[in-house]
Protein backbone atom coordinates (compact mmCIF):
# COMPACT_ATOMS: atom_id res chain seq x y z
CA UNK A 1 0.00 0.00 0.00
CA UNK A 2 1.19 3.53 -0.74
CA UNK A 3 1.92 5.88 2.15
CA UNK A 4 -0.39 8.67 0.96
CA UNK A 5 -0.74 10.57 4.22
CA UNK A 6 1.07 11.14 7.46
CA UNK A 7 -0.35 10.30 10.86
CA UNK A 8 -2.31 13.24 12.26
CA UNK A 9 -3.48 13.90 15.84
CA UNK A 10 -7.25 13.78 16.30
CA UNK A 11 -9.61 15.19 18.91
CA UNK A 12 -13.29 14.32 18.89
CA UNK A 13 -15.51 17.41 19.04
CA UNK A 14 -18.99 16.86 17.64
CA UNK A 15 -20.77 20.11 16.64
CA UNK A 16 -23.59 20.99 19.02
CA UNK A 17 -25.91 21.29 16.03
CA UNK A 18 -25.49 17.54 15.41
CA UNK A 19 -26.47 16.73 18.99
CA UNK A 20 -29.42 19.12 18.78
CA UNK A 21 -30.55 17.36 15.60
CA UNK A 22 -30.30 13.97 17.32
CA UNK A 23 -32.47 15.23 20.19
CA UNK A 24 -35.02 16.75 17.82
CA UNK A 25 -35.29 13.49 15.88
CA UNK A 26 -35.76 11.52 19.10
CA UNK A 27 -38.51 13.94 20.12
CA UNK A 28 -40.28 13.36 16.79
CA UNK A 29 -40.07 9.57 16.76
CA UNK A 30 -43.12 7.92 15.22
CA UNK A 31 -43.54 4.78 17.27
CA UNK A 32 -45.04 1.60 15.76
CA UNK A 33 -47.97 -0.32 17.17
CA UNK A 34 -47.24 -3.24 19.46
CA UNK A 35 -48.93 -6.57 19.95
CA UNK A 36 -50.03 -7.80 23.38
CA UNK A 37 -47.17 -9.29 25.33
CA UNK A 38 -44.50 -7.03 23.83
CA UNK A 39 -41.67 -9.49 24.50
CA UNK A 40 -38.40 -9.93 22.57
CA UNK A 41 -39.58 -12.79 20.35
CA UNK A 42 -40.41 -10.47 17.41
CA UNK A 43 -37.54 -8.06 18.01
CA UNK A 44 -37.01 -5.12 20.36
CA UNK A 45 -40.19 -4.41 22.38
CA UNK A 46 -41.74 -0.96 21.94
CA UNK A 47 -42.07 -0.35 25.69
CA UNK A 48 -38.40 -1.17 26.29
CA UNK A 49 -37.16 0.95 23.39
CA UNK A 50 -39.31 3.94 24.38
CA UNK A 51 -37.68 3.90 27.81
CA UNK A 52 -34.16 3.54 26.40
CA UNK A 53 -34.75 6.30 23.83
CA UNK A 54 -36.05 8.60 26.58
CA UNK A 55 -32.89 7.94 28.59
CA UNK A 56 -30.78 8.64 25.49
CA UNK A 57 -32.62 11.90 24.89
CA UNK A 58 -32.74 13.29 28.42
CA UNK A 59 -30.07 11.66 30.57
CA UNK A 60 -27.24 10.31 28.43
CA UNK A 61 -24.28 12.72 28.36
CA UNK A 62 -22.34 12.57 25.09
CA UNK A 63 -19.96 15.32 26.16
CA UNK A 64 -18.89 13.26 29.16
CA UNK A 65 -17.94 10.39 26.85
CA UNK A 66 -16.17 12.80 24.52
CA UNK A 67 -14.06 14.13 27.39
CA UNK A 68 -13.19 10.59 28.49
CA UNK A 69 -12.17 9.56 24.98
CA UNK A 70 -10.05 12.65 24.48
CA UNK A 71 -7.90 11.77 27.48
CA UNK A 72 -6.40 9.08 25.22
CA UNK A 73 -4.14 9.92 22.26
CA UNK A 74 -6.06 9.57 18.97
CA UNK A 75 -4.92 9.84 15.40
CA UNK A 76 -6.05 9.46 11.81
CA UNK A 77 -4.17 8.36 8.73
CA UNK A 78 -5.15 7.46 5.18
CA UNK A 79 -4.56 3.89 4.05
CA UNK A 80 -5.61 2.56 0.65
CA UNK A 81 -7.72 5.67 0.08
CA UNK A 82 -9.62 5.36 3.37
CA UNK A 83 -9.36 7.43 6.53
CA UNK A 84 -8.45 5.23 9.49
CA UNK A 85 -9.05 6.53 13.02
CA UNK A 86 -7.24 4.89 15.91
CA UNK A 87 -6.23 5.27 19.53
CA UNK A 88 -2.53 4.81 20.19
CA UNK A 89 -1.84 4.45 23.90
CA UNK A 90 1.82 3.96 24.71
CA UNK A 91 2.61 2.17 27.94
CA UNK A 92 4.94 3.82 30.47
CA UNK A 93 6.73 0.44 30.62
CA UNK A 94 9.64 0.49 28.14
CA UNK A 95 9.44 -3.23 27.36
CA UNK A 96 5.70 -3.27 26.68
CA UNK A 97 4.47 -5.45 23.82
CA UNK A 98 2.55 -3.69 21.02
CA UNK A 99 -1.00 -5.05 20.72
CA UNK A 100 -3.71 -4.15 18.22
CA UNK A 101 -7.28 -4.52 19.54
CA UNK A 102 -9.86 -5.06 16.77
CA UNK A 103 -13.59 -4.64 17.31
CA UNK A 104 -16.46 -6.26 15.45
CA UNK A 105 -20.05 -5.36 14.55
CA UNK A 106 -22.08 -3.70 16.02
CA UNK A 107 -19.19 -2.64 18.22
CA UNK A 108 -16.58 0.08 18.01
CA UNK A 109 -13.48 1.15 19.91
CA UNK A 110 -15.91 1.92 22.75
CA UNK A 111 -15.80 -1.80 23.56
CA UNK A 112 -12.19 -1.48 24.70
CA UNK A 113 -12.41 1.63 26.87
CA UNK A 114 -12.24 -0.33 30.14
CA UNK A 115 -9.26 -2.37 28.92
CA UNK A 116 -7.00 0.58 28.12
CA UNK A 117 -5.74 1.41 31.61
CA UNK A 118 -5.15 -2.15 32.91
CA UNK A 119 -3.50 -3.37 29.71
CA UNK A 120 -1.29 -0.34 29.05
CA UNK A 121 -0.38 0.49 32.65
CA UNK A 122 -0.81 -2.63 34.79
CA UNK A 123 1.45 -1.20 37.51
CA UNK A 124 -1.14 1.54 38.17
CA UNK A 125 -3.95 -1.04 38.28
CA UNK A 126 -2.44 -3.56 40.68
CA UNK A 127 -0.97 -5.75 37.94
CA UNK A 128 2.46 -7.01 36.93
CA UNK A 129 4.30 -4.36 34.87
CA UNK A 130 5.91 -7.12 32.79
CA UNK A 131 2.46 -7.73 31.23
CA UNK A 132 2.14 -4.19 29.80
CA UNK A 133 1.07 -3.44 26.22
CA UNK A 134 1.36 -0.50 23.86
CA UNK A 135 -2.20 -0.36 22.51
CA UNK A 136 -3.38 0.40 18.98
CA UNK A 137 -7.19 0.48 18.78
CA UNK A 138 -8.54 1.31 15.30
CA UNK A 139 -12.05 2.03 14.16
CA UNK A 140 -12.81 -0.49 11.41
CA UNK A 141 -13.18 1.07 7.94
CA UNK A 142 -16.82 1.99 7.44
CA UNK A 143 -17.49 2.20 11.17
CA UNK A 144 -17.66 5.26 13.43
CA UNK A 145 -14.67 7.60 12.99
CA UNK A 146 -13.19 5.53 10.13
CA UNK A 147 -16.23 5.90 7.97
CA UNK A 148 -18.22 5.91 5.88
CA UNK A 149 -16.15 3.98 3.34
CA UNK A 150 -15.43 5.86 0.11
CA UNK A 151 -15.48 2.96 -2.32
CA UNK A 152 -16.59 -0.68 -2.56
CA UNK A 153 -14.32 -3.58 -1.78
CA UNK A 154 -13.69 -3.17 1.94
CA UNK A 155 -14.06 -6.82 2.93
CA UNK A 156 -12.45 -8.09 6.12
CA UNK A 157 -9.35 -9.29 4.27
CA UNK A 158 -8.72 -5.77 2.99
CA UNK A 159 -9.19 -4.44 6.52
CA UNK A 160 -6.50 -6.83 7.75
CA UNK A 161 -4.17 -5.51 5.05
CA UNK A 162 -4.85 -1.95 6.17
CA UNK A 163 -4.01 -2.85 9.76
CA UNK A 164 -0.76 -4.49 8.69
CA UNK A 165 0.10 -1.19 7.02
CA UNK A 166 -0.98 0.77 10.11
CA UNK A 167 1.29 -1.22 12.41
CA UNK A 168 4.12 -0.77 9.93
CA UNK A 169 3.61 3.00 9.88
CA UNK A 170 3.74 3.05 13.67
CA UNK A 171 7.10 1.29 13.54
CA UNK A 172 6.01 -1.98 15.16
CA UNK A 173 7.80 -4.98 13.67
CA UNK A 174 6.75 -7.39 16.43
CA UNK A 175 3.28 -7.31 17.92
CA UNK A 176 0.18 -9.22 18.97
CA UNK A 177 -3.38 -9.02 17.71
CA UNK A 178 -6.67 -9.44 19.58
CA UNK A 179 -10.23 -9.36 18.33
CA UNK A 180 -13.81 -10.35 18.99
CA UNK A 181 -16.78 -10.90 16.66
CA UNK A 182 -15.61 -9.87 13.16
CA UNK A 183 -12.42 -8.75 14.90
CA UNK A 184 -11.82 -12.45 15.49
CA UNK A 185 -11.80 -12.86 11.70
CA UNK A 186 -9.55 -9.85 11.04
CA UNK A 187 -6.96 -10.62 13.75
CA UNK A 188 -6.08 -14.13 12.46
CA UNK A 189 -5.99 -12.74 8.91
CA UNK A 190 -3.45 -10.19 10.10
CA UNK A 191 -1.38 -13.11 11.42
CA UNK A 192 -1.57 -14.85 8.04
CA UNK A 193 -0.42 -11.69 6.28
CA UNK A 194 2.49 -11.06 8.65
CA UNK A 195 3.45 -14.33 10.37
CA UNK A 196 6.97 -13.03 10.92
CA UNK A 197 5.68 -9.99 12.83
CA UNK A 198 2.50 -11.14 14.58
CA UNK A 199 3.75 -13.19 17.54
CA UNK A 200 0.29 -14.35 18.56
CA UNK A 201 -3.44 -13.91 17.99
CA UNK A 202 -5.94 -13.85 20.83
CA UNK A 203 -9.63 -14.07 19.99
CA UNK A 204 -12.98 -14.23 21.72
CA UNK A 205 -16.09 -15.16 19.81
CA UNK A 206 -13.83 -16.95 17.31
CA UNK A 207 -15.92 -18.20 14.43
CA UNK A 208 -15.24 -21.56 12.86
CA UNK A 209 -15.88 -22.19 9.18
CA UNK A 210 -15.40 -25.94 9.56
CA UNK A 211 -18.73 -27.68 10.29
CA UNK A 212 -19.10 -30.29 12.98
CA UNK A 213 -18.97 -33.75 11.42
CA UNK A 214 -22.23 -35.57 12.27
CA UNK A 215 -20.13 -38.56 13.31
CA UNK A 216 -18.40 -36.40 15.93
CA UNK A 217 -21.53 -35.02 17.58
CA UNK A 218 -21.61 -37.80 20.14
CA UNK A 219 -18.11 -36.88 21.28
CA UNK A 220 -19.00 -33.25 22.01
CA UNK A 221 -19.09 -32.08 25.60
CA UNK A 222 -22.33 -30.73 27.04
CA UNK A 223 -20.97 -27.19 26.70
CA UNK A 224 -20.03 -27.83 23.07
CA UNK A 225 -23.47 -29.22 22.30
CA UNK A 226 -24.98 -26.05 23.75
CA UNK A 227 -22.71 -23.93 21.58
CA UNK A 228 -23.73 -25.95 18.54
CA UNK A 229 -27.39 -25.36 19.42
CA UNK A 230 -26.68 -21.63 19.71
CA UNK A 231 -24.97 -21.69 16.33
CA UNK A 232 -27.95 -23.48 14.77
CA UNK A 233 -30.32 -20.93 16.34
CA UNK A 234 -28.26 -18.08 14.91
CA UNK A 235 -28.48 -19.76 11.52
CA UNK A 236 -32.27 -19.65 11.65
CA UNK A 237 -34.00 -17.28 14.09
CA UNK A 238 -30.93 -15.12 14.69
CA UNK A 239 -29.77 -14.57 11.12
CA UNK A 240 -32.14 -11.87 9.88
CA UNK A 241 -29.55 -9.13 10.27
CA UNK A 242 -26.99 -11.23 8.33
CA UNK A 243 -29.42 -11.72 5.45
CA UNK A 244 -30.00 -7.98 5.20
CA UNK A 245 -26.40 -6.90 5.62
CA UNK A 246 -24.98 -9.45 3.18
CA UNK A 247 -27.58 -8.81 0.47
CA UNK A 248 -29.23 -5.35 0.71
CA UNK A 249 -27.19 -3.08 2.98
CA UNK A 250 -28.04 0.00 0.93
CA UNK A 251 -31.77 -0.50 1.44
CA UNK A 252 -31.16 -0.94 5.15
CA UNK A 253 -29.02 2.19 5.31
CA UNK A 254 -31.89 4.64 4.73
CA UNK A 255 -33.62 3.81 7.98
CA UNK A 256 -30.36 3.62 9.96
CA UNK A 257 -29.18 6.97 8.62
CA UNK A 258 -32.50 8.83 9.02
CA UNK A 259 -33.88 7.53 12.31
CA UNK A 260 -31.81 7.36 15.50
CA UNK A 261 -34.38 4.99 17.00
CA UNK A 262 -33.94 2.62 14.03
CA UNK A 263 -30.17 2.68 14.60
CA UNK A 264 -30.70 2.14 18.33
CA UNK A 265 -33.00 -0.84 17.79
CA UNK A 266 -30.71 -2.43 15.18
CA UNK A 267 -27.79 -2.42 17.62
CA UNK A 268 -29.50 -3.01 20.96
CA UNK A 269 -31.17 -6.17 19.66
CA UNK A 270 -27.72 -7.73 19.27
CA UNK A 271 -26.69 -6.70 22.77
CA UNK A 272 -29.80 -8.45 24.06
CA UNK A 273 -29.32 -11.63 22.01
CA UNK A 274 -25.55 -12.01 22.34
CA UNK A 275 -24.85 -10.86 25.89
CA UNK A 276 -24.63 -13.08 28.96
CA UNK A 277 -27.84 -15.17 29.01
CA UNK A 278 -28.05 -14.54 32.77
CA UNK A 279 -28.80 -10.86 31.99
CA UNK A 280 -32.49 -10.09 31.55
CA UNK A 281 -31.88 -6.84 29.66
CA UNK A 282 -28.90 -5.51 27.68
CA UNK A 283 -28.03 -2.97 30.38
CA UNK A 284 -27.87 -5.78 32.92
CA UNK A 285 -24.85 -7.07 30.99
CA UNK A 286 -23.36 -3.87 29.58
CA UNK A 287 -23.28 -0.40 31.13
CA UNK A 288 -26.15 1.56 29.58
CA UNK A 289 -24.04 4.66 28.90
CA UNK A 290 -21.31 2.57 27.24
CA UNK A 291 -23.92 0.95 25.01
CA UNK A 292 -25.36 4.36 24.09
CA UNK A 293 -21.89 5.76 23.37
CA UNK A 294 -21.48 2.99 20.82
CA UNK A 295 -24.88 3.69 19.24
CA UNK A 296 -24.31 7.45 19.27
CA UNK A 297 -21.01 7.04 17.42
CA UNK A 298 -22.76 5.09 14.68
CA UNK A 299 -25.47 7.76 14.50
CA UNK A 300 -23.26 10.85 14.52
CA UNK A 301 -20.89 9.44 11.89
CA UNK A 302 -23.68 8.12 9.65
CA UNK A 303 -22.02 4.70 9.47
CA UNK A 304 -24.94 2.37 10.09
CA UNK A 305 -25.10 1.56 6.38
CA UNK A 306 -21.39 1.42 5.63
CA UNK A 307 -20.72 -0.83 8.63
CA UNK A 308 -23.46 -3.15 7.40
CA UNK A 309 -21.88 -3.05 3.95
CA UNK A 310 -18.75 -4.76 5.29
CA UNK A 311 -20.87 -7.94 5.54
CA UNK A 312 -21.89 -7.56 1.88
CA UNK A 313 -18.29 -7.01 0.78
CA UNK A 314 -16.95 -9.99 2.73
CA UNK A 315 -19.74 -12.35 1.66
CA UNK A 316 -19.42 -11.42 -2.01
CA UNK A 317 -15.63 -11.62 -1.93
CA UNK A 318 -15.90 -15.07 -0.32
CA UNK A 319 -13.43 -14.06 2.37
CA UNK A 320 -15.16 -15.03 5.63
CA UNK A 321 -12.73 -17.92 5.73
CA UNK A 322 -9.07 -17.37 4.91
CA UNK A 323 -8.95 -20.74 3.15
CA UNK A 324 -5.65 -21.66 4.76
CA UNK A 325 -4.42 -22.59 8.22
CA UNK A 326 -2.63 -20.01 10.31
CA UNK A 327 0.50 -21.24 12.08
CA UNK A 328 0.64 -18.19 14.33
CA UNK A 329 0.10 -19.22 17.98
CA UNK A 330 -3.56 -18.62 18.79
CA UNK A 331 -5.35 -18.18 22.10
CA UNK A 332 -9.12 -18.56 22.35
CA UNK A 333 -11.35 -17.25 25.12
CA UNK A 334 -14.87 -18.70 25.07
CA UNK A 335 -17.65 -16.80 26.83
CA UNK A 336 -21.34 -17.64 27.18
CA UNK A 337 -23.13 -17.11 23.81
CA UNK A 338 -19.90 -17.77 21.90
CA UNK A 339 -20.03 -20.74 19.54
CA UNK A 340 -16.35 -21.73 19.43
CA UNK A 341 -15.78 -25.49 19.40
CA UNK A 342 -12.14 -26.52 19.60
CA UNK A 343 -12.26 -29.44 17.17
CA UNK A 344 -13.66 -27.14 14.45
CA UNK A 345 -11.34 -24.24 15.25
CA UNK A 346 -8.06 -26.18 15.22
CA UNK A 347 -8.08 -27.06 11.50
CA UNK A 348 -7.75 -23.33 10.75
CA UNK A 349 -5.71 -22.09 13.73
CA UNK A 350 -2.71 -23.33 15.73
CA UNK A 351 -4.41 -23.19 19.11
CA UNK A 352 -1.96 -23.13 22.02
CA UNK A 353 -4.31 -21.62 24.62
CA UNK A 354 -8.00 -22.33 25.22
CA UNK A 355 -10.07 -21.10 28.15
CA UNK A 356 -13.82 -21.22 28.79
CA UNK A 357 -15.66 -18.84 31.10
CA UNK A 358 -19.04 -19.11 32.78
CA UNK A 359 -19.89 -15.39 32.87
CA UNK A 360 -19.77 -12.63 30.34
CA UNK A 361 -20.92 -12.93 26.76
CA UNK A 362 -20.16 -12.07 23.17
CA UNK A 363 -19.24 -8.48 24.11
CA UNK A 364 -16.63 -9.72 26.59
CA UNK A 365 -14.58 -6.51 26.69
CA UNK A 366 -17.68 -4.68 27.98
CA UNK A 367 -19.33 -7.47 29.97
CA UNK A 368 -16.39 -9.13 31.73
CA UNK A 369 -13.34 -6.92 31.16
CA UNK A 370 -11.55 -8.43 34.16
CA UNK A 371 -11.72 -11.93 32.67
CA UNK A 372 -10.68 -10.81 29.20
CA UNK A 373 -7.79 -8.72 30.52
CA UNK A 374 -6.50 -11.66 32.56
CA UNK A 375 -6.75 -14.04 29.62
CA UNK A 376 -4.98 -11.67 27.22
CA UNK A 377 -2.17 -11.25 29.74
CA UNK A 378 -1.87 -15.00 30.33
CA UNK A 379 -1.79 -15.84 26.65
CA UNK A 380 0.82 -13.29 25.61
CA UNK A 381 3.00 -13.99 28.67
CA UNK A 382 4.00 -17.26 26.91
CA UNK A 383 5.10 -15.40 23.78
CA UNK A 384 6.89 -12.23 24.85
Amino acid sequence: MVHTNSIRPFTLDIPQADLDDLHARLDRTRWPAELPGDDWSRGVPVTYLRDLAAYWRHRYDWRSFERELNTHPQFTTEIDGQTIHFLHVRSPEPDALPLILIHGWPGSFVEFMDLIGPLSDPRAHGGDPSTAFHLVIPSNPGTALSGPTREPGWDLGRVAGAYAELMDRLGYDRYGAQGGDTGSVIAPRLGLLNPDRVIGVHANGLASFVPVDPADRGALTEAERQRLSTLEYWGSEGSGYVAMQTTRPQTLSYGLNDSPVAQLAWIVEKFKEWSDPAAELPEDAVDRDRLLSDVTLYWLTGTGGSSANSYYETAHAGTWSAGERSEVPTGVAVFPMDTSIRRTVEPEHRVVHWREFDRGGHFAAMEAPDLLISDIRDFFSQLR
